[in-house]
């Protein structure tokens, strides 16, 4: 663990789910969370209590002026990243935002601009980076053990939005923004592939689909993965259940790739398959503690996440010992050492592996091509947008 965590100071925009996890993740790093910022003063009290944190704020201005906080976090919804972020920046401090990182690729080119600008730590929790098997993997292309890469497809589905009762404020456009199942995980999705592969992606061929034109709202807020209760109102909704894309990749390698919050019994699933001419690889993040490695002619096999067997970037992100599965919460934690440890070096360090800013921006390209592609019905170039 890095020496001098606990003399950071830290603080959490947003008291959702994800602050949550972002708090107690924080927590077990060590770093010094010294306060909260929810959606009203009386939100931000309530939290802070229940989290044990010194302080709530009552604006992201109140947060600003204490000097104690060296590093914010950003998991409010969408809309408010833009905004709140380049404040954040401006004031001096380093910040970790949720994705997607804006709500378009002009506002998150802003963003990036901004943060090298000043010089300030700025990375996107694309936290499944770094479930320890996906950072073996990361190696394992680059070290040029799959070959070239000829194909790439996979998922990213769920059902905790398959029912007209479900409701969350991502299903808003004007609060998650244009793109809904693509924007919250199919970026993950992207993100996660095009980093293990190293393979970017230069054009995209979509199909959005929206089945629930219509849902129910409840009068009252609704936590995310959360049922609401009591009475609703009718809301017509216009960003997408699931997605359907065609890929094109640098160097010629292919791939296709759907997006759902409507499958049913599927909870969280994400699946890549890479293929290259040597091997492949395929992880399923439902099973994070094995990964598929696949051989023409020898045996297959499944490599289980052990020190003694994974390389140094793999075990680099590990933390239990083997047989002890790590999941979601790990992921967060391993992200999160990452970057306090650049933080504590003074800048980002050659070899690592975290989202930057710009990898956030090439997300929100990716989202912004899939999102005229299925307007136009074509294939879209990423250097289009």
């Amino acid at each position: 663990m890095p020496e001098g965590l606990h003399k950071i100071g830290v603080a959490v925009i947003g008291t959702g789910f994800i602050g949550s996890v972002h708090i107690q993740s924080l927590s077990r790093l060590g770093v010094n969370v010294v306060g909260l910022l929810g959606s009203s003063a009386k939100r931000s009290a309530e939290k802070a209590r229940e989290f044990g944190l010194p302080n709530s704020y009552a604006s992201l201005g109140e947060l600003l002026s204490d000097e104690s906080v060296d590093v914010v976090h950003v998991t409010s919804p969408n809309y408010a990243h833009f905004s709140q972020v380049k404040e954040i920046l401006n004031a001096g401090r380093h910040v970790i935002c949720e994705k997607p990182l804006a709500m378009t690729s002009i506002e998150s080119a802003e963003m990036v601009e901004l943060a090298e600008r000043l010089g300030k730590i700025a990375a996107v929790c694309y936290n499944i980076r770094f479930y320890p098997l996906n950072q073996h993997a990361h190696r394992f292309a680059a070290n040029g053990e799959l070959g070239d890469i000829r194909f790439v497809s996979g998922h990213y589905h769920q059902d905790w939005l398959a029912k007209e009762t479900d409701w969350n404020w991502r299903l808003q456009s004007e609060i998650g923004g244009a793109l809904r199942s693509v924007g919250d995980i199919g970026t993950h999705w992207a993100d996660l592939v095009t980093f293990v592969s190293g393979k970017k992606i230069e054009a995209v061929f979509a199909e959005l689909v929206t089945f629930l034109p219509e849902r129910q709202r409840p009068i009252s807020s609704v936590e995310t993965f959360s049922r609401g209760a009591g009475e609703t109102e009718p809301v017509m909704i216009d960003t997408d259940d699931v997605a359907m894309i065609l890929l094109r990749f640098c160097d010629g390698a292919r791939g296709v790739m759907s997006t759902s919050q409507v499958n049913i019994g599927r909870k969280n699933s994400l699946k890549w398959d890479i293929t290259g001419t040597k091997a492949s690889l395929a992880w399923d993040s439902e099973t994070p503690d094995h990964l598929f490695v696949g051989h023409r002619d020898r045996a297959n096999e499944t490599l289980m996440r052990d020190f003694t067997l994974m390389n140094d970037t793999g075990v680099a992100a590990a933390t239990l010992p083997p047989g002890h599965v790590e999941g979601f919460a790990d992921s967060f934690y391993a992200f999160f050492r990452a970057v306090y440890s650049d933080i504590l070096a003074g800048g980002r360090q050659p070899g690592s592996t975290w989202a930057s800013f710009k990898d956030g921006h090439q997300e929100m390209i990716f989202c912004d091509a899939v999102l005229r592609s299925s307007l136009e019905g074509r294939w879209v170039n990423l250097d289009e947008v």
